[in-house]
C-alpha cells in the first residue's frame, strides 16, 4: 500500500505534549507513590519478601478490625445525618420562599470548606469536661453524653459535610419538571407522598452524589478524630499511629490500613454510579418549579428548621471568633478581651503564617495553569488517551490525605529524590490534591464555549497554542479563577497529609491549631482559626465576584 493510500501522519502539536505531561503527573505524584504503599503492604517487615503477613495481621486482630469497623460507623452514621439535615434544607430553599436563603447558603459553604478540626475543637470548647455549655446544662439539671468519641466526630462531621447533599439537592431540585409533581397530586397523591414517590427519585443521582462525598470526606478525615475522637480509632488516626510507631521499619501495617481505606472509598464510588444507573432521571425541563410563599404556622416551622440546621453548623465558627479575642495567661483564659492571641501568632510564630500562604500561593499557580492545559485537553481532545487521563486525574479524589503522605514519605525519600522534610515535599501535596479542583473547573467552562470560535482561528492560520492563547484562555476567565480560588482556600485548611509531612521549619497554620489544641493553647488556636475563616471568606467573596455566581454554585461548580 503506497504511503498516499495510508493518509497523512497524525500531526503532533502542543496538546499532544499537554497530554503527555499530564500522564506523567500522574505517573510522578500518584502511581509512584501509592505503588509503594501497595508494594510495603505486601512486603514482610522482617525478610523484605513479598507475604500476605501484614493482611493476615490485620484481619486477624481485633484491634484492627475494630478500627474498621468505627470508620464504617462513624461515616455511615455522617452520611444519615448529612441527608437528615441535607435534604429538608435544600427542599426547603428551593421551593418555598424563606427569608435570607442567600446568607444561609454561605454561611453552610463557609462552614463547609474550614478546616475540620476547628469544628472538633469548638466542640470540645463547648461541650468537654469542662465545656461552658455542659457546665450550663449541668447547673439547671440536663446531663449530656461525653463528646468524645464516636457521638463528638459524627457530630462534627455531619454539621460540616451535609452542605454538599443540600448544595447538590438544590441544584437539582430547581431543574426537575414541575409537570411531574403536578400530575402525581392530580391523580390524588399527598404532597408527602409526591415528595418521596416522585421528586425525590428524580434527584436520586444529586442526592447519593453529595452523600457519597459525605461520606467520603468522613471516612477519610484525620483532623476531627484525633481531636475529638479520644480512645475511638478510625482507619485514618490508626494509619497516622502505626505509620510513626513504623518509621524506622517497612510500614507495611500502615500501608496496609491505607489500602482498606482506598478499597473502602472504591467500593462507595462504585456503588453510587450502580444506584444513579439503574433508572432514568431525565426530564424535559419545560416547566420548571416555582417558589411558593408561605404564611402562618408552616412559614415559621420552614424559617426555624433551615434557620436552626445552618445555625448550629455556623455555631462552631463563632464559638472560635469568640474565644480568639479573649485574654489569655498561657493555656488559660482570663477576664476580659483583647488581641493577645493575635500578637503571639505575629510574634511566636510568623513563619508558620508565611509558610501556609507561600506553599498554598506556589501550589496554586501551579495548578492554575496545569489545571487550565489537562482541562481543555479532557474537554476538547476526542482521543483515547484523554478519556484515560479523565478519571487517572480523579484518583487524589479518593485517596486519603493520610494515604498520600505515607506514600510520599515512602517514594520521595530515595534515590533520586530526597524530599522528605522540604517544602517542595508538601507544595507537592497541595498540588496534586487540590489539581482535580481546577481541572473540572475549567472543563466544565469550555463545554460552554462553542468550539466554532477556536477553529476559526485556526482556519485564519493561527497556530493551536496561540490561537488558545488569544481567544480560548480569555473566554476561560471564569472557570480558572474560580477554580483557583478554591485550590488556595482547601490548600491553606489542608491538615492530613501535611502533619506527616512537616518538619518544625515547615509547619504550617492548620498543623499548628491541631497542635495547639492538644497542647491546651486554645487562645492561640482560635486565633490562627479565625485567620483560617476570614481566608476562606474572602475566598467565596471572590468567586462570586470574579465569577458572578454565589457561593453555593461555585461549590457546586467545582
Amino acid at each position: 500500500m503506497s504511503a498516499a493510500a495510508k493518509g497523512p501522519p497524525r500531526q503532533i502539536d502542543v496538546w499532544t505534549f499537554v497530554t503527555l505531561g499530564g500522564f506523567a503527573i500522574v505517573g510522578i505524584f500518584l502511581v509512584w507513590p501509592l505503588a509503594d504503599v501497595f508494594r510495603y503492604s505486601f512486603t514482610d517487615k522482617e525478610s523484605g519478601l513479598l507475604s500476605f503477613s501484614n493482611w493476615l495481621e490485620f484481619l486477624s486482630k481485633k484491634y484492627y478490625l475494630r478500627a474498621f469497623l468505627h470508620s464504617m460507623f462513624v461515616a455511615v452514621s455522617t452520611t444519615a445525618l448529612s441527608l437528615l439535615f441535607g435534604i429538608p434544607l435544600a427542599f426547603l430553599t428551593t421551593r418555598y420562599r424563606i427569608r435570607g436563603s442567600a446568607l444561609l447558603n454561605t454561611v453552610a459553604v463557609l462552614a463547609l470548606l474550614s478546616p475540620p478540626f476547628i469544628g472538633a475543637y469548638s466542640w470540645v470548647t463547648m461541650l468537654g469536661r469542662s465545656g461552658f455549655l455542659r457546665l450550663a446544662l449541668d447547673s439547671i439539671g440536663i446531663h449530656l453524653p461525653p463528646i468524645y468519641g464516636a457521638l463528638g466526630i459524627v457530630l462534627a462531621d455531619s454539621l460540616q459535610y451535609y452542605p454538599f447533599v443540600s448544595l447538590m439537592t438544590a441544584g437539582a431540585l430547581m431543574t426537575i419538571d414541575r409537570s411531574l409533581e403536578e400530575a402525581s397530586e392530580n391523580l390524588g397523591a399527598s404532597s408527602t407522598r409526591t415528595f418521596f414517590r416522585v421528586t425525590l427519585p428524580l434527584v436520586l443521582p444529586s442526592v447519593t452524589g453529595g452523600a457519597l462525598i459525605a461520606f467520603m470526606m468522613s471516612l477519610s478525615n484525620f483532623g476531627t478524630p484525633m481531636i475529638i475522637g479520644g480512645n475511638y480509632l478510625v482507619l485514618p488516626t490508626l494509619a497516622y499511629n502505626l505509620f510513626t510507631s513504623e518509621v524506622a521499619e517497612r510500614p507495611g501495617m500502615a500501608s496496609t490500613v491505607s489500602l482498606v481505606l482506598m478499597l473502602c472509598a472504591a467500593a462507595i464510588i462504585s456503588l453510587q454510579q450502580w444506584a444513579s444507573a439503574r433508572r432514568k432521571y431525565a426530564s424535559m425541563l419545560v416547566n420548571r418549579p416555582i417558589i411558593k410563599r408561605l404564611r402562618g404556622l408552616p412559614s415559621a416551622l420552614a424559617h426555624a428548621v433551615c434557620y436552626c440546621i445552618v445555625g448550629l453548623s455556623a455555631l462552631p465558627l463563632a464559638v472560635v471568633v469568640f474565644y480568639s479575642f479573649k485574654n489569655t495567661k498561657g493555656p488559660v483564659f482570663i477576664k476580659g478581651f483583647g488581641l493577645e492571641s493575635y500578637r503571639q501568632i505575629l510574634f511566636d510564630v510568623p513563619k508558620t503564617v508565611m509558610n501556609s500562604f507561600t506553599y498554598s500561593l506556589i501550589a496554586v499557580a501551579l495548578i492554575a495553569v496545569v489545571g487550565t492545559l489537562l482541562g481543555f485537553i479532557l474537554a476538547r481532545r476526542r482521543t483515547l488517551a484523554a478519556r484515560i487521563l479523565d478519571p487517572l486525574l480523579m484518583i487524589p479524589y479518593i485517596v486519603p490525605g493520610t494515604v498520600l503522605g505515607i506514600g510520599y514519605i515512602v517514594a520521595f525519600n530515595q534515590k533520586p529524590f530526597f524530599l522528605v522534610g522540604t517544602s517542595i515535599i508538601i507544595i507537592m501535596t497541595y498540588f496534586i490534591r487540590r489539581l482535580p479542583y481546577s481541572v473540572r473547573s475549567a472543563s466544565s467552562i469550555l463545554r460552554q464555549i462553542d468550539p466554532a470560535l477556536e477553529e476559526a482561528g485556526i482556519n485564519l492560520g493561527s497556530p493551536p497554542g496561540r490561537t488558545f492563547r488569544t481567544i480560548t484562555l480569555p473566554l476561560m476567565k471564569a472557570g480558572i479563577i474560580s477554580g483557583a480560588i478554591m485550590s488556595w482556600v482547601t490548600s491553606m485548611n489542608e491538615l492530613s497529609a501535611s502533619i506527616l509531612l512537616y518538619v518544625g521549619r515547615t509547619m504550617t497554620m492548620p498543623i499548628k491549631v491541631y497542635l495547639s489544641v492538644l497542647d491546651g493553647f486554645f487562645g492561640t488556636a482560635s486565633a490562627m482559626s479565625t485567620i483560617l475563616l476570614v481566608v476562606t471568606g474572602i475566598a467565596l467573596y471572590l468567586v462570586n465576584r470574579w465569577t458572578g455566581k454565589g457561593a453555593a454554585q461555585a461549590v457546586v461548580g467545582v
